[in-house]
C-alpha cells in the first residue's frame, strides 16, 4: 500500500528550513523562560507546531522568530497563571553563585529562584531588550505591573548575591 503525503507545499521547505536553523536558540530562550529543559522543549515544540500552522500567514512578516519568541511567552505565561503555585523540590540547592569563570550559568540559576512573572519579565527586558510596554502587551498585564514585578525581582536578585558575597547563606 502506497503511503499517502499531503501535497507539497511551496512554503514546507521555507519552514523546514526556519526551524533548523533557529531551534536550538529557541530551546535556550525556552530554558531562560522556564528554567527547565523538559519544559524548555515543550514550549519549544508547542511554540513551532503553532508556527507551522500559521506559516503561509507569518512567512510574508519580516519576522518569523519574533512570532515564535511571543508564542513562548505567552504559552508560558498561560502554564504559570493556570498554577500559580509554589513548587516544591525535594531538595534545597547548595551552590552558591559564582560567576567567575566567565558564563551567565549562576545567573541563571539565581533567575530560576525567581517567580515565574519575575523571570518572564527579566529575561523579556534584558534578554530580549523589550520595553516595558512591549512586555506588557506579550504578558497581557500593565505597564506599571512589569515595572513592580521587575524592580521586585531586582531586589530580590540584590539581596541574594549580597548574600553570597558576604557568606550570609
Amino acid at each position: 500500500m502506497q503511503q499517502i503525503r499531503p501535497p507539497n507545499r511551496p512554503w514546507d521547505v521555507e519552514f523546514t528550513d526556519f526551524v533548523a536553523a533557529r531551534a536550538d536558540a529557541l530551546y535556550r530562550y525556552g530554558y531562560v523562560l522556564t528554567g527547565n529543559a523538559e519544559d524548555a522543549a515543550d514550549l519549544t515544540q508547542e511554540a513551532l507546531m503553532r508556527l507551522g500552522d500559521a506559516w503561509p500567514r507569518i512567512r510574508k512578516r519580516d519576522d518569523p522568530e519574533g512570532y515564535v519568541r511571543t508564542t513562548m511567552a505567552r504559552l508560558h505565561i498561560s502554564v504559570w497563571r493556570r498554577l500559580r503555585r509554589e513548587r516544591l523540590v525535594a531538595a534545597v540547592p547548595e551552590r552558591a553563585y559564582d560567576d567567575r569563570a566567565g558564563d551567565d550559568t549562576g545567573l541563571w540559576n539565581e533567575l530560576k529562584g525567581l517567580p515565574p512573572r519575575q523571570r518572564a519579565v527579566l529575561v523579556l527586558r534584558y534578554y530580549e531588550d523589550l520595553s516595558d510596554k512591549e512586555i506588557a502587551e506579550i504578558l497581557g498585564v500593565s505597564r506599571g505591573t512589569v515595572r513592580s514585578q521587575a524592580a521586585r525581582a531586582l531586589d530580590k536578585l540584590r539581596v541574594r548575591v549580597t548574600a553570597l558575597e558576604t557568606g550570609r547563606v
